[in-house]
This record gives structure tokens, sequence and C-alpha cells, in this order.
């Protein structure tokens, strides 16, 4: 299982095309960063509807409620519901879109990388669509 989820993973990155860094208003970028890691904050607080919050429409519909949300961050998404550290990678064009890349250090001290999928909202603010999580090789503190 551990193999298909790097070969998953890496096909992931694989789709993924140049950083989306000249494409993107500073603005815009910030408030992606600002919103992953507000999200996270809601999970370290155990702050289900804060968290909820986050998630675009189509992850808000496949969970129904905070609670089932939580739920499954708890217990299939340790790195980001409990991380030891948080740094942003580079926002990239993923698909039709943009994925901003996430590197953690989860409850255990293993190194993470995720993609966060983001989507733009008619009201121009920008929701988390999803997350792909990877255990990277090196072992981190």
């Amino acid at each position: 299982m551990a193999r298909l989820s790097l070969f998953v993973f890496a096909v992931l990155i694989g789709c993924l095309a140049s950083p989306a860094q000249a494409q993107v208003a500073q603005a815009d970028r910030a408030e992606i960063e600002r919103a992953i890691r507000d999200q996270i904050d809601a999970f370290r607080r155990d702050a289900a509807e804060e968290a909820f919050a986050f998630a675009a429409p189509a992850i808000r519909e496949r969970f129904g409620d905070a609670e089932r949300f939580m739920a499954m961050v708890r217990k299939g998404y340790a790195p980001v519901y409990r991380p030891r550290a948080v740094s942003m990678g580079v926002l990239r064009a993923f698909n039709d879109g943009l994925a901003q890349e996430v590197f953690l250090v989860g409850p255990t001290g293993a190194a993470y990388v995720a993609l966060y999928p983001v989507e733009r909202q008619p009201d121009g603010s920008w929701k988390i669509a999803g997350c792909y999580l990877s255990k990277r090789a090196e072992q981190a503190i």
C-alpha cells in the first residue's frame, strides 16, 4: 500500500506544471497560504466548524458536516491534524487550477509533503479542495 501511495503521489507531482508563481497575484498567494495555515490551526484547536469552513463546496458536500470531516482528518491525516511544524512550498499549476505545496513534520517527527488543491470561489475567496499527503524519504526532527 505504501508503494502504491508513493506511486500515486509521484504521478500527481508529474502532473504538476511549473510553479504558478508568475501567474498568480501576491495577494492571492498570501490568501491561499493563510487559508491552509488557518485550517491547520483550527485542526490543532479541534475547532471543527472553523476547519470545515475552509473546505471547498465539493468537500463540504461529500462530508456533510464538520464532525464527519474532522473525524476523517483525525483518522487519516495526523500530520495535518497535529503537525509539529508547517512550512509553505511552491504554489503550482494543478489540473485546471492551483495546488499549494506544504511541508509538514508530523506528530511522530516524520517528514511529509502535502499538495493542497485550491479553488477560487464566486466571492473571490480561496477554499481547499483536497489534500494529497505523502511521507518524505528523509526523517525530520
